[in-house]
């Protein structure tokens, strides 16, 4: 299976329910109903954004952004101005950009997860479909003024 990454769009509401009762934030995530909105799936794309944004100097990191939720580093919240920010930040960079940055020989010997980057072109598309979804996600997320809870695991 691997580690993936994922986002889910929630209410400042939503987000305050969570602060109040963290150990219930799976179940709440589970119980979210939010069919017809772009969501903030990167399955195993997240590392291989995270050195992207690196090597672009992007100033976003995708793990260590927002609260951390709970005590095992698998949940963090985003409040709606992070979220802002960081759909400011993604709308304002093109996929070329970031392209630009894609060295599949180093990301291999720096061991970027997951283990795909020798495929080249396909990789890179692996990249930019799960970079065009976050920037989707994050743009919705911020019009309507909410925040986000980042999943790992």
């Amino acid at each position: 299976m691997g580690m993936v990454m994922s986002f889910s769009r929630v209410t400042p509401a939503e987000l305050n329910r969570i602060d109040a009762n963290p150990e219930n934030v799976h179940e709440f995530l589970w119980s979210l109903d939010r069919d017809g909105e772009p969501d903030g799936y990167l399955d195993k794309a997240w590392d291989g954004l995270r050195y992207l944004f690196e090597a672009a100097h992007l100033g976003l990191d995708l793990y260590m952004e927002g609260e951390s939720i709970g005590s095992d580093g698998t949940l963090s919240a985003w409040d709606a101005d992070l979220v802002h920010r960081a759909a400011d930040l993604l709308r304002s960079t093109p996929f070329e950009r970031l392209a630009r940055c894609f060295d599949p020989g180093r990301m291999t010997a720096q061991n970027v997860y997951p283990n795909i980057w020798y495929e080249g072109a396909e990789a890179l598309d692996y990249l930019r479909v799960n970079y065009d979804n976050l920037v989707r996600f994050f743009e919705f997320a911020a019009a309507g003024g909410s925040g986000a809870i980042m999943s790992f695991g």
